[in-house]
């Protein structure tokens, strides 16, 4: 039987690897794929589970997935962003869930079940949306803002939702208003009693877990405060979700965010697929064929509906017509956290199976079309005006430069490829970057930076990236599959460019000679090459014999660099570059950059960028305007709160 169960749970596992793996080639989301694999393994497919037995597992995703949330969550940013946020994204919530809940009540559902259908409804993908904008590189533009404004909030929705279902379900038709006062009540009160506990108690507990530098015990220690702070909003009458939130929300401000991010990544997304695939076993297919025309039919609603209460509030708003068009399509779909609502109300039994399964198939098909609706939101805008779209939809990756044969291809914008690009400004050298980290492309876009998001593994992405113009190519990535597959194709539709290949040791120096690389620069044995430079220089060796030694090293493949004895490597903090752009109402605008307590902030203003010129080491009496970005060098602890204080004050 236990044998029988493991072969069960590996042919489902594989399912969803080749399901992701298809579904991905044809630029659809994850979420589709694990819930393809539930339908399969499901009561509707081979039955090997339940949603039931996947229940318990599938929770600690949802868990995890709002930890995750709270980690993201920025106080100083929402509140810069706060009409916006506040405005239009209530406005939207509130909006769409009535009419959906007017509509639902037509159709004779119950008040607590046109509830629930209207707040998954409301919803839109986070995920799927802040991706999509992050690849057109439309995150700056006024519809990228407006719909990271409406998104903000809808988080911020889900965590009063996690309060009201438990009620909904205990209380039924004659739930009361004081009832609902009583809960959110609790619900503050236990968040109150969490933030005081652990502003005090969760950074010495993460500074103690630290200073043991153990890997281990950082993770095991985040797993445990995420399943306890839920276990308490739990044991109150709430649910563990929010419990977990608060606790991310603690962590989010601290030093450890981006490491708490990295850690808990791996079993969040392996818990949040077990959660989707615990959605797909919902779907009852019979029902589908059944009522596959209502699907459809609530599903064009659904679409058509939102975007049309999107569109008109943002034109009481008074935006342009353009940015109301592309930020009404950009949210027009059904989110993830839909269906974690529609999987409580479910549990709860707020819900039948009829109506689960209609609003788990319009979520699902209106996710697969949310990508050609984002990508598409723009030209469809200006077609409504009249106006013929644009040949590329995506920003032109060409740059302006004197002569393009001189132009450098930078692939990788890591540590290495951010330092290379700077000796290239600094000449006056034209350089293009290509990376594949959306958070990196953004932020040096926004200091002004020619940085795009782009596969560089992929033939198309290069030739708009002028590689065949370039007359250097310079590789910074250190994973060897990306070598081994843009290394042969550079030197394909570069025959003549000399390229450069940097890796981490000179383990693969001879192959990547042979698949075409010019030169290849191993990061370690340089770092070793230069501090035996200066040692020889510093005992009074000759320059042009120091000279003359490296070129020999680097001609023998570094032959003396070998046949050392292994060790621990110790971790050290950089400090990194910040570009933080002030929107009207943060707390700098208006002030001079004396009025600024840069020496209390401990970090550097390296430079203000206003209206896409760049002025480094403006002068103090510079008045700070909304809209202006600010580029900030320090550790990244003083960045954080140097951004809190430029923004909230």
């Amino acid at each position: 039987m236990e044998h029988s169960f493991l072969i069960q749970i590996l042919l489902m596992l594989v399912i969803a690897i080749v399901s992701i793996a298809i579904l991905r080639r044809a630029g659809l989301p994850a979420i589709l794929a694990y819930l393809i694999t539930g339908v399969i393994s499901g009561p509707s497919g081979f039955h090997w589970f339940t949603q039931h037995q996947m229940q318990s597992v599938a929770e600690l995703g949802v868990v995890l997935l709002m930890f995750s949330l709270g980690l993201e969550f920025s106080l100083p940013r929402l509140w810069a962003m706060r009409r916006t946020v506040f405005g239009l994204g209530s406005a939207q919530v509130l909006v769409t869930t009535i009419l959906s809940m007017a509509i639902a009540l037509l159709c004779n559902l119950t008040i607590t079940e046109s509830v629930v259908v209207g707040s998954a409804i409301a919803l839109s993908s986070t995920a799927i949306v802040l991706k999509l904008l992050n690849e057109q590189g439309w995150l700056r533009r006024r519809h990228g803002e407006l719909s990271v404004s409406v998104l903000l909030f809808q988080d911020i929705a889900v965590v009063p939702l996690l309060i009201l279902l438990p009620l909904l379900a205990s209380d039924g038709e004659a739930l009361l208003w004081n009832d609902v006062v009583f809960a959110l009540l609790k619900g503050v009160l236990a968040f109150i009693a969490l933030m005081a506990f652990g502003k005090w108690a969760l950074p010495k507990l993460f500074d103690e877990v630290a200073r043991s530098r153990s890997n281990e015990l950082f993770v095991l220690s985040t797993l445990v405060v995420a399943l306890v702070t839920g276990a308490i909003t739990q044991w109150l009458g709430l649910s563990m979700a929010l419990g977990a939130f608060m606790a991310g929300m603690l962590l989010g401000e601290s030093q450890y965010r981006r490491q708490l991010e990295a850690d808990i990544r791996p079993f969040r997304d392996l818990l949040m697929g077990l959660f989707f695939i615990s959605i797909g076993m919902l779907l009852d297919f019979e029902l589908v064929t059944q009522y596959w025309w209502q699907i459809i039919f609530i599903l064009i609603a659904v679409i058509l509906g939102k975007a049309l209460v999107i569109f008109s509030l943002l034109k009481v708003a008074k935006e342009s017509f353009r940015s109301s068009v592309a930020t009404a399509l950009s949210l027009a779909q059904v989110g993830e956290f839909s269906f974690v609502v529609l999987a409580l109300a479910v549990n709860y039994q707020l819900l039948d199976n009829k109506t689960s399964t209609t609003l788990v198939m319009v979520a699902v098909l209106s996710m697969a079309l949310a990508p050609w609706l984002v990508r598409h939101s723009v030209d469809i805008a200006r077609m409504l005006q009249g106006l013929k779209p644009k040949a590329d939809k995506n920003e032109s990756l060409n740059v302006t430069v004197d002569a393009t044969d001189d132009l450098v291809l930078i692939l990788g914008y890591g540590r290495v490829g951010q330092t290379i690009a700077r000796f290239m400004k600094t000449e006056a050298i034209p350089y293009l970057v290509l990376d594949l980290d959306p958070t990196r492309v953004s932020e040096a876009r926004a200091a002004g930076e020619p940085v795009y998001f782009g596969d560089v593994c992929k033939r198309s992405i290069l030739k708009q990236a002028k590689v065949r113009d370039a007359k250097l190519i310079v590789i910074t990535f250190s994973s060897e599959r990306i070598l081994e597959e843009v290394l042969p194709l550079c030197r394909q539709l570069a025959p003549e460019a000399k390229i450069l290949v940097r890796t981490r040791d000179d383990s693969g120096m001879e192959a990547l000679e042979e698949a075409g690389a010019s030169q290849v620069i191993p990061e370690t044995l340089e770092g070793s090459l230069m501090l035996v430079s200066q040692v020889l220089y510093q005992c009074g060796v000759p320059l042009a014999r120091i000279l003359k030694r490296l070129e020999i090293e680097r001609r023998n493949h570094y032959q003396y660099l070998h046949g050392f004895f292994s060790g621990a490597e110790t971790d050290f903090t950089l400090e990194l570059l910040h570009a933080v752009a002030l929107p009207k109402g943060a707390n700098a605008v208006g002030q001079t950059l004396a009025d600024i307590p840069w020496d209390k902030l401990r970090v550097e203003l390296r430079a203000v960028r206003r209206a896409g010129a760049e002025v480094e080491s403006p002068e103090l009496d510079w008045q700070i305007k909304p809209g202006d970005i600010l580029i900030l060098l320090g550790k990244p602890r003083r960045i954080e709160k140097a951004e809190i204080f430029l923004l909230q004050g």
